[in-house]
């Protein structure tokens, strides 16, 4: 089974919707959203099973140019 992260992405600024383009390019969200606040992005993503998280993470998105910052949440069961 795969794990549910909640990934908010924080952006240079003047790149919150070249980075979002380049996010969609590699599909590898589930779904993905324009934010106020301190984060720009907030991205739904099922990380493959047996992949470790962090390594996917930095592996397939935070190589993205325009990424300033990054914040991660867990999930476990639902209710």
């Amino acid at each position: 089974m795969s794990t549910l992260v909640f990934i908010q992405i924080r952006c240079k600024p003047g790149t919150t919707y070249s980075v979002a383009e380049a996010i969609a390019l590699r599909e590898i969200h589930s779904e993905l959203f324009s934010t106020s606040g301190e984060y720009d992005l907030l991205m739904k993503l099922y990380v493959p099973s047996g992949a470790d998280v962090g390594v996917f993470i930095n592996d397939n998105l935070l190589d993205i140019e325009g990424i300033e910052r990054s914040l991660t949440t867990m999930t476990f069961k639902a209710f």
